[in-house]
């Protein structure tokens, strides 16, 4: 069996890649990635890498799935900086639209068995009271949630029309070894971590009363392999913590476990989502989902692999395609 695996140098992909090449023998492990926001050293050996580009290298996917006889892909790369995603419309839509249409395009000419899809918590938006069921209608409010719905919706059609079986999970918030700590636009434990290494401020966006549930990276290995299960076909599952969290409540989380004298300023709020949360029953049931590690013990397994991290450039845009309503703390 050979899994394809894109965004294998970021957190996710990096961990599940090396997950199935420790507990699933005799399948063979594909990756992609353009190295935009993931590491090369997080691509464990034995994977099979290939440095490509999504939105442009069209051909090039085909003929990787095609040579390497690939059987499952896991669609795991995203730039998902959702606060951001307004001000960089295009590039959202390219790294999240576009890619994936032209991955999709390539599973249906190559006859791939599955197609597994993370999606994200964001197609709910502000729709409704959480927590968000996969009943709730979703709802975006930003180009990044609106990117995720739109793959959803185009792999339904290619069920319909082509025959493409496909699961899509919603992750939320996931954190863990191997995230991106460099970029300043997304992942708060990250952003947090960075800011601590380097003695900066702690911040947070607005009243910090913002309720969200985080999931230890670790904890959704299993239910991303049982994914390709039959059972699973056709369906969107939430995949995630089960315990919500305020803002303030996780920054005096990583305050506690990383014993930081920092403490936090409250910056302008941005454009997001009150309150946002997820069932998990489904996951449990589908997917053999266990929440396992909670935010203290995650956090300090995160903890003590960021402190041996190299120092390296910290993403930062040198231009927005829209600086209009831009938030002071992202202006240059």
């Amino acid at each position: 069996m050979t899994v394809l695996i894109t965004g294998v140098a970021g957190l996710i992909g990096s961990r599940f890649a090396e997950w199935i090449l420790r507990t699933q023998p005799g399948v063979e492990v594909i990756g992609v990635d353009n190295l935009s926001g993931g590491y090369l050293e997080n691509v464990p050996s034995g994977v099979r890498f290939y440095n490509l580009d999504l939105v442009t290298a069209h051909e090039a996917i085909g003929h990787i799935i095609r040579d390497n006889g690939v059987d499952v892909i896991y669609h795991l790369a995203a730039y998902a900086a959702e606060g951001l995603s307004p001000f960089i419309r295009r590039f959202n839509y390219e790294a999240n639209v576009i890619a994936s249409v032209n991955l999709i395009n390539a599973a249906i000419q190559h006859d791939v068995r599955k197609f597994i899809f993370a999606s994200s918590m964001a197609v709910y938006g502000n729709g409704q009271a959480p927590p968000f069921s996969e009943e709730t209608r979703p709802s975006p409010i930003d180009p990044y949630g609106i990117a995720k719905y739109a793959v959803e919706m185009d792999l339904e059609i290619a069920r319909i029309q082509h025959g493409l079986r496909y699961t899509i999970v919603r992750p939320h918030n996931v954190y863990g070894v191997n995230q991106n700590i460099w970029d300043r636009y997304r992942n708060v434990l990250g952003i947090w971590m960075y800011q601590i290494l380097h003695g900066e401020q702690l911040t947070i966006y607005g009243d910090g009363e913002q309720t969200r549930a985080f999931s230890f990276v670790d904890d959704i290995m299993q239910p991303l392999w049982n994914s390709q299960s039959e059972t699973c076909d056709g369906h969107a599952i939430n995949l995630g913590g089960i315990h919500e969290h305020t803002i303030n409540q996780a920054c005096d989380a990583i305050i506690r476990v990383t014993g930081t004298s920092l403490r936090p300023v409250h910056l302008e709020p941005r454009h997001e989502a009150k309150h946002a949360w997820t069932t998990w029953e489904k996951s449990v049931a589908m997917l053999d989902f266990r929440h396992d590690v909670d935010l203290d013990d995650g956090l300090a397994r995160m903890w003590a692999w960021a402190c041996q991290q190299p120092r390296r450039h910290r993403k930062s845009w040198e231009s927005y395609e829209i600086d209009k309503g831009l938030y002071d703390y992202w202006k240059k």
